[in-house]
Protein backbone atom coordinates (compact mmCIF):
# COMPACT_ATOMS: atom_id res chain seq x y z
CA UNK A 1 0.00 0.00 0.00
CA UNK A 2 2.85 2.38 0.87
CA UNK A 3 4.51 1.58 -2.47
CA UNK A 4 1.29 2.47 -4.31
CA UNK A 5 0.99 5.74 -2.40
CA UNK A 6 4.61 6.60 -3.18
CA UNK A 7 4.11 5.83 -6.88
CA UNK A 8 0.88 7.85 -6.98
CA UNK A 9 2.61 10.77 -5.24
CA UNK A 10 5.42 10.64 -7.81
CA UNK A 11 2.93 10.66 -10.71
CA UNK A 12 1.14 13.66 -9.16
CA UNK A 13 4.46 15.52 -8.81
CA UNK A 14 5.39 14.75 -12.43
CA UNK A 15 1.95 15.91 -13.62
CA UNK A 16 2.23 19.19 -11.68
CA UNK A 17 5.79 19.83 -12.92
CA UNK A 18 4.85 19.21 -16.57
CA UNK A 19 1.74 21.40 -16.22
CA UNK A 20 3.83 24.11 -14.60
CA UNK A 21 6.34 23.99 -17.47
CA UNK A 22 3.57 24.23 -20.06
CA UNK A 23 1.82 27.15 -18.33
CA UNK A 24 5.03 29.12 -17.75
CA UNK A 25 6.49 28.45 -21.20
CA UNK A 26 3.32 29.34 -23.12
CA UNK A 27 2.74 32.41 -20.92
CA UNK A 28 6.30 33.59 -21.58
CA UNK A 29 5.83 33.43 -25.34
CA UNK A 30 2.59 35.44 -25.20
CA UNK A 31 4.04 37.98 -22.74
CA UNK A 32 7.16 38.41 -24.87
CA UNK A 33 5.02 38.83 -27.99
CA UNK A 34 3.07 41.58 -26.23
CA UNK A 35 6.30 43.29 -25.20
CA UNK A 36 7.94 42.95 -28.61
CA UNK A 37 5.07 43.64 -31.00
CA UNK A 38 2.07 45.15 -29.23
CA UNK A 39 3.87 47.88 -27.28
CA UNK A 40 5.09 50.95 -29.14
CA UNK A 41 8.76 50.46 -28.20
CA UNK A 42 11.35 49.50 -30.82
CA UNK A 43 13.87 47.99 -28.41
CA UNK A 44 13.83 44.16 -28.64
CA UNK A 45 17.35 43.80 -27.24
CA UNK A 46 16.47 45.96 -24.24
CA UNK A 47 13.54 43.61 -23.54
CA UNK A 48 15.94 40.66 -23.62
CA UNK A 49 18.40 42.59 -21.43
CA UNK A 50 15.72 43.29 -18.81
CA UNK A 51 14.90 39.58 -18.65
CA UNK A 52 18.50 38.49 -18.11
CA UNK A 53 18.94 41.18 -15.43
CA UNK A 54 15.80 40.05 -13.57
CA UNK A 55 16.87 36.39 -13.75
CA UNK A 56 20.36 37.28 -12.50
CA UNK A 57 18.86 39.29 -9.61
CA UNK A 58 16.58 36.39 -8.64
CA UNK A 59 19.57 34.02 -8.65
CA UNK A 60 21.59 36.50 -6.60
CA UNK A 61 18.72 36.82 -4.13
CA UNK A 62 18.66 33.06 -3.75
CA UNK A 63 22.42 33.09 -3.25
CA UNK A 64 22.07 35.65 -0.42
CA UNK A 65 19.22 33.61 1.09
CA UNK A 66 21.41 30.49 1.06
CA UNK A 67 24.01 32.35 3.13
CA UNK A 68 21.44 33.58 5.63
CA UNK A 69 19.47 30.32 5.85
CA UNK A 70 21.77 27.51 4.68
CA UNK A 71 19.49 24.88 6.22
CA UNK A 72 16.48 25.93 4.14
CA UNK A 73 17.94 27.40 0.95
CA UNK A 74 20.84 26.09 -1.08
CA UNK A 75 22.76 27.71 -3.91
CA UNK A 76 26.06 26.61 -5.47
CA UNK A 77 29.13 28.62 -4.58
CA UNK A 78 30.28 30.54 -7.65
CA UNK A 79 32.19 33.81 -8.07
CA UNK A 80 31.16 35.38 -11.39
CA UNK A 81 34.01 37.91 -11.13
CA UNK A 82 36.72 35.25 -10.94
CA UNK A 83 38.90 35.50 -14.10
CA UNK A 84 39.05 31.71 -14.53
CA UNK A 85 35.26 31.46 -14.32
CA UNK A 86 34.85 34.31 -16.81
CA UNK A 87 37.28 32.73 -19.29
CA UNK A 88 35.60 29.33 -19.03
CA UNK A 89 31.95 30.41 -19.21
CA UNK A 90 32.07 33.58 -21.37
CA UNK A 91 32.13 31.72 -24.75
CA UNK A 92 28.99 29.84 -23.68
CA UNK A 93 27.42 33.09 -22.46
CA UNK A 94 28.00 34.62 -25.90
CA UNK A 95 26.01 31.74 -27.41
CA UNK A 96 23.39 32.17 -24.67
CA UNK A 97 23.09 35.89 -25.46
CA UNK A 98 22.82 35.17 -29.18
CA UNK A 99 20.12 32.58 -28.49
CA UNK A 100 17.97 34.97 -26.43
CA UNK A 101 18.45 37.88 -28.85
CA UNK A 102 17.58 35.88 -31.99
CA UNK A 103 14.60 34.22 -30.30
CA UNK A 104 13.18 37.59 -29.28
CA UNK A 105 13.83 39.09 -32.71
CA UNK A 106 12.13 36.10 -34.35
CA UNK A 107 9.09 36.48 -32.10
CA UNK A 108 8.99 40.21 -32.82
CA UNK A 109 8.56 39.71 -36.56
CA UNK A 110 6.52 36.49 -36.78
CA UNK A 111 3.19 35.49 -35.27
CA UNK A 112 3.04 33.24 -32.23
CA UNK A 113 1.36 30.57 -34.35
CA UNK A 114 4.27 30.55 -36.84
CA UNK A 115 6.91 30.72 -34.09
CA UNK A 116 7.02 26.91 -33.77
CA UNK A 117 7.77 26.45 -37.48
CA UNK A 118 10.25 29.33 -37.50
CA UNK A 119 12.19 27.69 -34.68
CA UNK A 120 11.75 24.08 -35.80
CA UNK A 121 15.26 23.45 -37.16
CA UNK A 122 16.88 23.04 -33.73
CA UNK A 123 16.98 19.24 -34.05
CA UNK A 124 18.53 19.47 -37.52
CA UNK A 125 21.28 21.83 -36.35
CA UNK A 126 21.81 19.66 -33.29
CA UNK A 127 22.61 16.67 -35.52
CA UNK A 128 24.94 18.74 -37.73
CA UNK A 129 26.81 20.42 -34.88
CA UNK A 130 27.11 17.16 -32.93
CA UNK A 131 28.91 15.71 -35.95
CA UNK A 132 31.15 18.70 -36.69
CA UNK A 133 31.97 19.65 -33.07
CA UNK A 134 31.88 16.34 -31.20
CA UNK A 135 32.55 14.02 -34.14
CA UNK A 136 29.51 11.86 -33.27
CA UNK A 137 27.70 10.27 -36.20
CA UNK A 138 23.91 9.99 -36.35
CA UNK A 139 21.92 7.01 -37.60
CA UNK A 140 20.26 7.07 -41.02
CA UNK A 141 16.86 6.94 -39.31
CA UNK A 142 17.60 10.17 -37.42
CA UNK A 143 18.85 11.81 -40.63
CA UNK A 144 15.59 10.78 -42.30
CA UNK A 145 13.64 12.41 -39.44
CA UNK A 146 15.67 15.59 -39.95
CA UNK A 147 14.76 15.53 -43.65
CA UNK A 148 11.08 15.30 -42.65
CA UNK A 149 11.50 18.30 -40.32
CA UNK A 150 13.22 20.34 -43.05
CA UNK A 151 10.38 19.51 -45.46
CA UNK A 152 7.80 20.56 -42.85
CA UNK A 153 9.71 23.81 -42.27
CA UNK A 154 9.87 24.53 -46.01
CA UNK A 155 6.15 23.80 -46.43
CA UNK A 156 5.29 26.06 -43.49
CA UNK A 157 7.38 28.92 -44.89
CA UNK A 158 5.81 28.42 -48.33
CA UNK A 159 2.27 28.50 -46.92
CA UNK A 160 3.05 31.56 -44.81
CA UNK A 161 4.36 33.25 -47.95
CA UNK A 162 1.23 32.35 -49.94
CA UNK A 163 -0.89 33.80 -47.13
CA UNK A 164 1.06 37.06 -47.46
CA UNK A 165 2.19 37.04 -43.82
CA UNK A 166 5.74 35.73 -44.21
CA UNK A 167 8.45 37.77 -42.51
CA UNK A 168 11.83 37.03 -44.08
CA UNK A 169 13.63 38.74 -41.20
CA UNK A 170 11.62 36.80 -38.62
CA UNK A 171 12.28 33.50 -40.40
CA UNK A 172 16.00 34.28 -40.67
CA UNK A 173 16.16 35.07 -36.95
CA UNK A 174 14.25 31.84 -36.28
CA UNK A 175 16.90 29.86 -38.16
CA UNK A 176 19.68 31.69 -36.30
CA UNK A 177 17.83 31.05 -33.03
CA UNK A 178 17.68 27.32 -33.78
CA UNK A 179 21.40 27.33 -34.60
CA UNK A 180 22.25 29.26 -31.41
CA UNK A 181 20.15 26.95 -29.24
CA UNK A 182 21.82 23.86 -30.72
CA UNK A 183 25.30 25.29 -30.24
CA UNK A 184 24.44 26.36 -26.69
CA UNK A 185 23.06 22.92 -25.79
CA UNK A 186 26.12 21.10 -27.11
CA UNK A 187 28.64 23.52 -25.58
CA UNK A 188 26.87 23.34 -22.22
CA UNK A 189 28.05 19.74 -21.85
CA UNK A 190 31.65 20.96 -22.03
CA UNK A 191 31.19 23.86 -19.63
CA UNK A 192 29.08 22.21 -16.91
CA UNK A 193 32.12 20.47 -15.31
CA UNK A 194 33.59 23.95 -14.65
CA UNK A 195 30.73 24.61 -12.21
CA UNK A 196 30.70 21.01 -10.91
CA UNK A 197 27.58 20.20 -12.89
CA UNK A 198 25.52 22.83 -11.05
CA UNK A 199 22.82 24.09 -13.43
CA UNK A 200 21.86 26.99 -11.14
CA UNK A 201 25.46 28.23 -11.01
CA UNK A 202 25.70 28.15 -14.80
CA UNK A 203 22.34 29.92 -15.15
CA UNK A 204 23.45 32.65 -12.73
CA UNK A 205 26.76 33.21 -14.54
CA UNK A 206 25.16 33.13 -17.98
CA UNK A 207 22.56 35.75 -17.09
CA UNK A 208 25.11 38.02 -15.42
CA UNK A 209 27.46 37.89 -18.41
CA UNK A 210 24.57 38.16 -20.89
CA UNK A 211 23.36 41.32 -19.12
CA UNK A 212 26.80 42.86 -19.65
CA UNK A 213 27.00 41.69 -23.28
CA UNK A 214 23.59 43.14 -24.10
CA UNK A 215 24.64 46.70 -23.21
CA UNK A 216 26.89 47.32 -26.26
CA UNK A 217 24.39 45.43 -28.43
CA UNK A 218 21.59 47.78 -27.32
CA UNK A 219 23.78 50.80 -28.11
CA UNK A 220 24.90 49.47 -31.53
CA UNK A 221 21.30 48.59 -32.44
CA UNK A 222 20.33 52.23 -31.89
CA UNK A 223 17.80 51.52 -29.15
CA UNK A 224 18.88 54.28 -26.75
CA UNK A 225 16.94 57.07 -28.56
CA UNK A 226 13.81 54.87 -28.57
CA UNK A 227 14.19 54.22 -24.84
CA UNK A 228 14.84 57.89 -24.12
CA UNK A 229 11.72 59.03 -25.99
CA UNK A 230 9.43 56.26 -24.70
CA UNK A 231 7.05 57.99 -22.29
CA UNK A 232 5.73 54.78 -20.69
CA UNK A 233 9.15 53.46 -19.68
CA UNK A 234 8.61 54.21 -15.98
CA UNK A 235 4.87 53.58 -15.84
CA UNK A 236 3.81 50.82 -13.41
CA UNK A 237 1.81 48.96 -16.08
CA UNK A 238 4.83 48.69 -18.41
CA UNK A 239 7.23 47.83 -15.59
CA UNK A 240 4.80 45.16 -14.39
CA UNK A 241 4.65 43.36 -17.73
CA UNK A 242 8.43 43.81 -18.17
CA UNK A 243 9.05 42.25 -14.76
CA UNK A 244 6.52 39.54 -15.56
CA UNK A 245 8.48 38.62 -18.66
CA UNK A 246 11.70 38.43 -16.65
CA UNK A 247 10.09 36.28 -13.94
CA UNK A 248 8.67 33.98 -16.62
CA UNK A 249 12.14 33.64 -18.11
CA UNK A 250 13.49 32.62 -14.72
CA UNK A 251 10.62 30.19 -14.13
CA UNK A 252 11.22 28.49 -17.48
CA UNK A 253 14.74 27.60 -16.34
CA UNK A 254 13.37 26.43 -13.00
CA UNK A 255 10.62 24.22 -14.45
CA UNK A 256 12.91 22.92 -17.19
CA UNK A 257 15.35 21.72 -14.54
CA UNK A 258 12.48 20.19 -12.53
CA UNK A 259 11.01 18.45 -15.58
CA UNK A 260 14.37 16.91 -16.48
CA UNK A 261 14.95 15.95 -12.85
CA UNK A 262 11.63 14.14 -12.39
CA UNK A 263 11.45 12.65 -15.91
CA UNK A 264 14.40 12.78 -18.34
CA UNK A 265 15.99 15.07 -20.92
CA UNK A 266 14.28 13.08 -23.68
CA UNK A 267 10.87 13.38 -21.99
CA UNK A 268 11.52 17.11 -21.63
CA UNK A 269 12.09 17.39 -25.38
CA UNK A 270 8.89 15.46 -26.11
CA UNK A 271 6.98 17.63 -23.65
CA UNK A 272 8.42 20.76 -25.28
CA UNK A 273 7.39 19.58 -28.74
CA UNK A 274 3.85 18.81 -27.60
CA UNK A 275 3.69 22.15 -25.78
CA UNK A 276 4.72 23.98 -28.97
CA UNK A 277 1.92 22.23 -30.86
CA UNK A 278 -0.66 23.27 -28.25
CA UNK A 279 0.81 26.78 -28.26
CA UNK A 280 0.32 27.03 -32.04
CA UNK A 281 -3.35 26.02 -31.81
CA UNK A 282 -3.94 28.45 -28.92
CA UNK A 283 -2.26 31.32 -30.76
CA UNK A 284 -4.27 30.75 -33.95
CA UNK A 285 -7.48 30.77 -31.90
CA UNK A 286 -6.49 33.72 -29.68
CA UNK A 287 -5.50 36.00 -32.55
CA UNK A 288 -8.31 34.79 -34.82
CA UNK A 289 -5.97 33.56 -37.56
CA UNK A 290 -7.36 31.44 -40.39
CA UNK A 291 -4.77 29.01 -41.76
CA UNK A 292 -4.87 26.70 -44.77
CA UNK A 293 -4.93 22.91 -44.52
CA UNK A 294 -1.37 22.71 -45.89
CA UNK A 295 -0.22 25.21 -43.25
CA UNK A 296 -1.54 22.91 -40.53
CA UNK A 297 0.01 19.94 -42.35
CA UNK A 298 3.42 21.62 -42.12
CA UNK A 299 3.06 21.81 -38.34
CA UNK A 300 1.98 18.17 -38.21
CA UNK A 301 4.94 17.11 -40.38
CA UNK A 302 7.43 18.91 -38.13
CA UNK A 303 5.74 17.44 -35.05
CA UNK A 304 5.84 13.90 -36.47
CA UNK A 305 9.47 14.27 -37.54
CA UNK A 306 10.48 15.59 -34.12
CA UNK A 307 8.53 12.89 -32.27
CA UNK A 308 10.02 10.15 -34.46
CA UNK A 309 13.51 11.51 -33.85
CA UNK A 310 12.92 11.51 -30.08
CA UNK A 311 11.58 7.94 -30.22
CA UNK A 312 14.57 6.68 -32.22
CA UNK A 313 16.94 8.36 -29.75
CA UNK A 314 15.04 6.76 -26.88
CA UNK A 315 15.36 3.28 -28.39
CA UNK A 316 19.04 3.91 -29.08
CA UNK A 317 19.62 4.93 -25.45
CA UNK A 318 17.80 1.82 -24.21
CA UNK A 319 19.87 -0.35 -26.55
CA UNK A 320 23.13 1.18 -25.31
CA UNK A 321 22.05 0.80 -21.69
CA UNK A 322 21.24 -2.89 -22.25
CA UNK A 323 24.66 -3.42 -23.83
CA UNK A 324 26.38 -1.67 -20.92
CA UNK A 325 24.51 -3.84 -18.40
CA UNK A 326 25.40 -6.98 -20.35
CA UNK A 327 29.04 -5.89 -20.55
CA UNK A 328 29.21 -5.23 -16.78
CA UNK A 329 27.77 -8.69 -16.04
CA UNK A 330 30.41 -10.28 -18.23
Amino acid sequence: MDAKKTLLRRYVVIFLVVCGYWVVSISTVFVNKALLSHIDLEAPLFIAFSQTVITALICYGKKLASRSCPDRVSFPDIDVTDPCTVRSILPLSIMFTSMIATNNLCLKYVSVSFYYIGRSLTTVFNVLLTYFILGEKTSKSCVACCAVIVFGFWLGVDQENLAGSLSVAGTAFGILGSLSLSAYSIWTKKVLPVVNGEVWALSYANNVYASVLFVPMIVSNGELPALWSYTNLTRPSFLLILTGGGVCGFLIGFFTALQIKYTSALTHNISGTAKACAQTVMAAYWYGELKSALWWCSNAIVLIGSAAYARIKQLDMERRHALDVRYQKV
